[in-house]
């Protein structure tokens, strides 16, 4: 690929992308650079199944949440750069061993990419767009057709809670309209059969240790602007991981009041979706990652 002036996120960096390099925010290159390709068995029960989510995990992200589980690639960008044909070989190998779906995770910066990958190659099984919220609807436009399933989080409603958190200050100005141009895109749930997801749009959104009258917020708001036409999984899976340590009020597990204080808000607004329990909050359930051999999963489930 040819130099980018990259403005594929809300950040609108201008930045000058090559294939291997690049000088926006994610700090990523054109080509992906991918951390993780494994059955991925811990996601909400309609897209793990029995087989497992065929996860793709992304480094470089558009967003700096300092609490990311998944800070090492995030935000140190771990990993191995792949060629558009080594992806799509990633891509066919995870469908050779059955997962319901392939996940793509925090892929945004690779868009281009990704595009020039289902133009040789169109997996036979849903493709999931796993990402943080943070997105423009012009970008998101051009998946049109190619995502059956968007996976994105609805992290914050308060600007000053994005901005120290994840360093975007106007995050709650484009979750929403990137939420209704996913439903747009997808229409309500489909399921098949066995209650594996075909199709549709599902949010998540993390609680946050002291947070809780955002979480609320958040809630109230996923009711209100979208009602039945989304899932809404709710996450008690917060561990204090990245650069938590550095922000006192988040340096620390959820409290079952915190926990039960946003789900029986989540019951009483009677949202459709998933509820995690406290006890996900594990490391056990944090993906190992690879700089070598990001394929390693594939064989070893």
């Amino acid at each position: 690929m040819s130099e980018y002036i990259c403005t594929l996120c809300p950040r609108e960096c201008h930045a000058v992308r090559q294939d291997r390099s690049g000088q926006g925010f994610c700090g990523m290159g054109l080509l992906p650079k991918v951390a993780r390709a494994a059955p991925h068995y811990w996601e909400e029960p309609c897209i793990s199944g029995t087989k497992g989510s065929g996860t793709i995990f992304f480094s470089g992200c558009v967003l700096s949440c300092v609490f990311c589980q998944n800070y090492c690639i995030s935000q140190e960008h771990h990993g191995k750069i792949l060629t558009v044909d080594e992806l799509t070989e990633v891509m066919k190998a995870l469908v050779r061993q059955g997962v319901h779906n392939i996940n793509l995770v925090s892929p945004t910066p690779y868009i281009e990419s990704l595009l020039a990958c289902f133009a040789q190659y169109r997996p036979p099984v849903p493709i999931v767009y796993n990402t943080g919220g943070y997105e423009k609807v012009s970008t998101l436009q051009r998946l049109e057709g190619l995502v059956d399933i968007y996976l994105p989080d609805f992290k914050y409603l308060r600007g000053d809670l994005s901005l120290k958190y994840s360093r975007a200050a106007d995050y709650a100005d484009y979750v929403q309209p990137a939420i209704r141009e996913m439903v747009r895109q997808t229409g309500k749930p489909v399921f098949d059969e066995q209650g594996i997801l075909q199709k549709g749009t599902v949010v998540r959104h993390l609680i946050l240790p002291q947070n809780t009258k955002n979480s609320l917020a958040v809630m109230e708001t996923l009711q209100r602007a979208f009602g039945d036409s989304i899932l809404v999984s709710l996450m008690g899976q917060y561990l204090p991981m990245g650069q938590a340590a550095q922000y006192p009020e988040i340096n620390r597990r959820l409290t079952k009041r915190e926990y039960e204080k946003v789900r029986n808000r989540y019951d009483e607004l009677e949202l459709e979706g998933f509820v995690q329990e406290l006890s996900s909050a594990d490391e056990q359930y944090v993906p190992a990652f690879s700089d070598d051999d990001p394929m390693k999963g594939v064989t070893e489930g």
